[in-house]
């Protein structure tokens, strides 16, 4: 697919999606705008609010309704999505967080030699800590089980 295909696919993505959850606000009464963008291969949606009702504890709601999103654009497109929905800058403040905490470990593997392994975390989360670690020329994997994979941090070979 090239670059202008990919647009116009992520575009429809956070349009179906978009519409999805203002609909879903509308009916909750909640209040809220609805921004759209693309980075990379992926639609983003963030619904900017003061309340954190849609977050839910450790971001479990906002998982919830991620899931719902990207089935409504599966619905509508017949393709699966790799949305990516925010809300109240929950997504991107826990982002800054787990940099700095990879950072940490980070800092610590070089100077001890030994693997770090970080707290269980889903998938969203590791990606943000993988993505660290590369930069950092060091590796990460992913062990155990959902809900409590992690991430363990080592030196390269």
């Amino acid at each position: 697919m090239d670059t202008e295909e990919l647009r116009k696919v992520l575009d429809t993505e956070g349009d179906v999606a978009a519409d999805y959850l203002e609909e879903l606000l509308e009916i909750a009464d909640l209040d809220g705008d609805i921004d759209i963008f693309s980075e990379g291969d992926r639609a983003h949606v963030s619904i900017v609010t003061d309340s954190d009702v849609l977050v839910g504890r450790d971001g479990e709601v906002l998982s919830a309704l991620q899931e719902l999103a990207r089935l409504a654009v599966m619905t509508e497109t017949g393709k699966r999505s790799r949305l990516m929905l925010d809300v109240a800058g929950f997504r991107e403040k826990r982002r800054i967080e787990l940099q700095g905490l990879a950072t940490e470990a980070i800092v610590e593997v070089q100077e001890t030699g030994e693997p770090a392994r970080l707290g269980a975390m889903n998938a969203f989360e590791r990606k943000v800590v993988h993505d660290v670690v590369a930069a950092a020329g060091l590796v990460s994997e992913s062990e155990g089980q959902e809900p409590n994979r992690h991430v363990v941090i080592r030196k390269a070979d």
